[in-house]
């Protein structure tokens, strides 16, 4: 079963980051799937949940409270008043009575609880089976390995072209490997960077020995550089380089900001530990620096021609915020934004293009669920990421998976506030079972945590 889920990771990469109605369906079938089969293994063996469903009650709870109202948006027989009034002026140009709904499109409303749902088994099997801690470090070596392979293609693209199956337009030189956005690669490869960084920080920190002198200490780290280290650090090399030549403005700072999430935890883990701790973050950034400096052009061109934000970004964030207070508590349905936004937009953007998504998911997400739950879906992720980040401090073992865990959620929360990466699945479901393992791993293996 783990690795079936494994495999289910790194096919979703592969057709476009699975931004495509077929990967949706595929996707809907594969990890509930999966899900299904684990419980009825479990039912068939006697056997109990190794992390029991009162462990994550909070964030459960709050969970399944929003799957609920999306379920709320899409029926027909809500009071009218609750019904959106596009409803009435479609019936009213069709000169036909129509079945109204809170949702202003019950089809959008439903795939997108479809892949909510699709994310929410990837966490759960991850929950279940990243328990074991050896297990759990496997899916994060896994992931780490998964983005350098789909990293090495990227830049291999550069010279090759894509896959024939792949219609994926040229992009100027930068690298998106098999995505269409490079942007979305950023992220993913972030994650993939964050994973490689804490293996990386592990292993020095298992094999440096401090405190006994210098000699000693450089003879560790050096030993430490070869075998699995070696392999570590080209793996992260491959994805730097990638992350740097996609040009992402977003995503080179998000990925910034989840590999300084990680170094502060790995550095905090126990007041024994710093001092192997500090050496390999001082070298990781000086490796950091010299990479950035040598591949860092397109990125830092890019941030230089055109700065942080972008005027029309910052004019859709406003155009998005005043459709949010026009419904701030029903909403407009989860996943209706390209729907929704065209009845709001004005002359402060271009006529030209389609806006698909806001490049805010926070926005998004309050546009769509309203705010009282979309606050609720927003704090179901930051309650778990949270519980990794202490996890990651207080445990003495198996410390790194849930410190990972909190960097990529770190890293995926900032590049949400400018960007749609999580709305790829790809990245959505990559991130969801790193973080699931990070929670299970965020407790003490002596803690029976089983329902």
């Amino acid at each position: 079963m783990f690795w079936l889920l494994v495999a289910g990771l790194a096919w979703v990469p592969f057709r476009y980051g699975s931004n495509e109605l077929m990967a949706w369906g595929i996707n809907a079938v594969l990890f509930p799937g999966l899900a299904a089969l684990y419980e009825i293994s479990l039912l068939v063996r006697g056997k109990r949940h190794p992390v029991g469903i009162r462990a994550v009650a909070l964030p459960g709870a709050l969970f399944v409270a929003v799957v609920l109202w999306i379920a709320f948006q899409t029926v027909a027989w809500v009071p009218s008043s609750l019904v959106n009034p596009i409803w009435g002026m479609a019936a009213d140009a069709l000169g036909r009575p129509l079945a109204g709904s809170i949702s202003v499109d019950r089809d959008l409303t439903t795939l997108a609880l479809v892949r909510l749902l699709t994310a929410a088994s990837a966490f759960w099997l991850a929950l279940q089976l990243g328990r074991n801690g050896r297990r759990a470090g496997v899916l994060v070596a896994s992931v780490a390995a998964i983005g350098g392979l789909y990293a090495a293609y990227g830049l291999l693209v550069l010279k090759t072209g894509q896959l024939p199956w792949l219609d994926i337009p040229a992009n100027g030189g930068r690298v998106s490997s098999t995505f269409v956005n490079h942007n979305s690669f950023a992220t993913y490869a972030g994650i993939g960077l964050v994973a490689v960084a804490g293996l990386t920080l592990q292993r020095y920190r298992d094999e440096v020995i401090a405190g006994r002198g210098w000699r000693l200490w450089l003879a560790s780290f050096v030993e430490a550089t070869g075998g699995q280290g070696a392999m570590l650090l080209g793996g992260g090399f491959l994805l730097l380089v990638a992350l740097l030549l996609t040009g992402s403005r977003g995503g080179v700072i998000a990925t910034g900001c989840g590999l300084g999430v990680l170094g502060v935890l790995a550095h905090r883990h126990g007041s024994s530990r710093k001092r192997q701790a500090l050496g390999p973050i001082l070298f990781g950034l000086a490796l950091l620096a010299a990479t950035v400096y040598a591949f860092g052009g397109i990125f830092f061109g890019n941030l230089d021609e055109r700065g942080i934000s972008d005027a029309s970004r910052m004019s859709v964030y406003l155009l998005t915020w005043r459709s949010i207070l026009d419904r701030p508590l029903l909403g407009y349905g989860y996943g209706t934004f390209v729907d929704v936004f065209p009845m709001y937009r004005d002359r402060s953007i271009s006529v030209a293009g389609i806006w698909s998504q806001a490049h805010d998911t926070y926005l998004e997400v309050f546009q769509g669920l309203g705010l009282v739950f979309g606050t609720l879906l927003i704090a179901t992720v930051v309650l778990l990421a949270l519980r990794c980040a202490k996890g990651s401090i207080r445990r003495q073992e198996n410390a790194m998976v849930p410190a990972v865990a909190a960097g990529a959620a770190c890293l995926v929360g900032v590049h949400t506030l400018v960007d749609f990466s999580l709305q790829m699945q790809a990245v959505a479901l990559t991130f969801m079972a790193i973080l699931g393992a990070g929670v299970a791993q965020s407790e003490s293996s002596h803690l029976i945590l089983e329902d």
